[in-house]
């Protein structure tokens, strides 16, 4: 590994970004040969043992999921919406051939990683104020535990074939795999709006392919152009669809919005878009505030009318854009405050902070 595993009262919680960072425990579980899953525990952070001929190295059978636990003001850490991201992992399960665990076992498995990782999370006001005064007399007190609101405990579960095959078939046994890493609340320590770049080269996804799972295999294939992009200065790619080359799909790693008055719209999940959990709730709320909401396909045409674009996903939250080049014209969006972006922002995290109540059901408790 790059970085060496250091305990966090010896972190630099000002530079955190998104750098590997390995905690302390993850969470290992089998399927027996009937794809039943049993006899998950946490284990020290460490490397897998993998068979050469396990299905996940030679023929790519592997999901992974992404989820953030947040510690509230209060000192509890809370995790959001985890039974989608299980319901998520099953139905990439089902369309790669794979056994899955259970949602109860999946959210279990997260929360007692995160317990497990507890010291990684941000750490809470009040603490601060007992030991504000301990501040004046021994300052690095409190450069030993991660201040409150500097980040998150990034979650990540994989789910792969682990066991052995020659011939292409999926694997006979599955692991399911959970780790954490901190990371920076700003989405890869950026500090202005997302100016992106529409590539319409190279699709993201087909239809019939695996563009609606969060397979393994869906990621490395636009490595080259997003690297391209960056290397230009571009935050990242804004891909199209594949057939004609003209409808606004997703980014790389989160799904895509655009703002027209009152209306929001983003593409249809129809097999070749991720359903985002982000997604799936910033429409939600977006409805809630009265905003027309869309589900539909748009052109890059329509994109480049808009009032704002923004950018959904686990890792950039709700993410401004603030430009969009296609075809050497760059095209300038709203951002900032008073925004429809930034409203949606200040909700969704509020929530997900435990800032703002959650009446919806979507925060489950780890205290």
């Amino acid at each position: 590994m790059e970085n060496s595993h250091q305990p966090c009262n010896r972190m630099d919680w000002d530079k955190l970004g998104y750098d590997v960072i390995p905690t302390d425990y993850m969470y290992m579980m089998k399927s027996n040969k009937d794809g039943i899953f049993s006899n998950g525990a946490l284990v020290p952070f460490g490397n897998v043992q993998i068979e050469p001929h396990s299905c996940v190295l030679n023929y790519g059978q592997g999901l992974f999921e992404g989820m953030k636990a947040y510690r509230r003001a209060d000192g509890g850490v809370q995790l959001f919406r985890p039974e989608q991201n299980a319901l998520r992992m099953q139905r990439g399960a089902e369309r790669l051939l794979m056994a899955a665990p259970s949602v109860q076992q999946y959210i279990e498995a997260v929360k007692q990683v995160v317990a497990a990782n507890k010291s990684w999370v941000c750490t809470v006001k009040f603490l601060h104020h007992v030991l504000g005064f301990l501040f004046l007399f021994i300052p690095h007190l409190l450069l030993q535990v991660p201040p409150y609101g500097k980040g998150a405990l990034y979650i990540r579960p994989l789910l792969f074939g682990s066991g052995s095959v020659m011939g292409i078939a999926p694997a006979p046994q599955c692991t399911f795999l959970i780790y954490t890493n901190p990371i920076c609340n700003v989405y890869k320590g950026r500090t202005s709006p997302l100016n992106l770049l529409i590539d319409d080269r190279i699709p993201r996804a087909f239809p019939g392919g695996t563009g609606g799972v969060k397979n393994i295999g869906n990621y490395s294939p636009v490595f080259e152009v997003t690297k391209e992009a960056k290397g230009k200065g571009f935050s990242d790619v804004l891909f199209l669809d594949a057939m004609e080359r003209k409808y606004v799909e997703e980014v790389s790693s989160c799904n895509a919005f655009m703002v027209k008055g009152n209306v929001i719209t983003t593409s249809p999940t129809v097999g070749t878009i991720l359903p985002g959990i982000t997604r799936n709730s910033i429409m939600e709320l977006a409805r809630d505030f009265g905003f027309q909401v869309e589900e539909r396909k748009f052109s890059v045409d329509e994109l480049l009318e808009a009032d704002e674009v923004f950018c959904t996903g686990t890792a950039v939250g709700v993410s401004e854009v603030g430009s969009v080049t296609y075809k050497d014209q760059r095209v300038e969006f709203k951002t900032g405050k008073n925004t429809v972006t930034q409203k949606l922002y200040d909700f969704i995290t509020g929530i997900q902070t435990g800032v703002l109540e959650d009446q919806k059901g979507w925060v489950v408790k780890i205290d």
